[in-house]
């Protein structure tokens, strides 16, 4: 049995795809849109935990 490399660059184009036959708008533009929001994403700290439950 072959085993099947799933690359981010496949989760990308099948997201974009996807959204595209909903949308209506080009695969490419929602794929750039894509990896300009998950860069963003990654400039953002997440919040910490806090003991305090207010």
């Amino acid at each position: 049995m072959r085993a099947t490399v799933v690359t981010m660059a496949n989760i990308y184009r099948s997201v974009a795809s996807s959204t595209a036959i909903e949308t209506g708008k080009p695969v490419q533009e929602i794929e750039l849109q894509l990896k300009r929001n998950r860069k963003l994403a990654q400039t953002v700290g997440l919040a910490s935990k806090s003991i305090d439950p207010i």
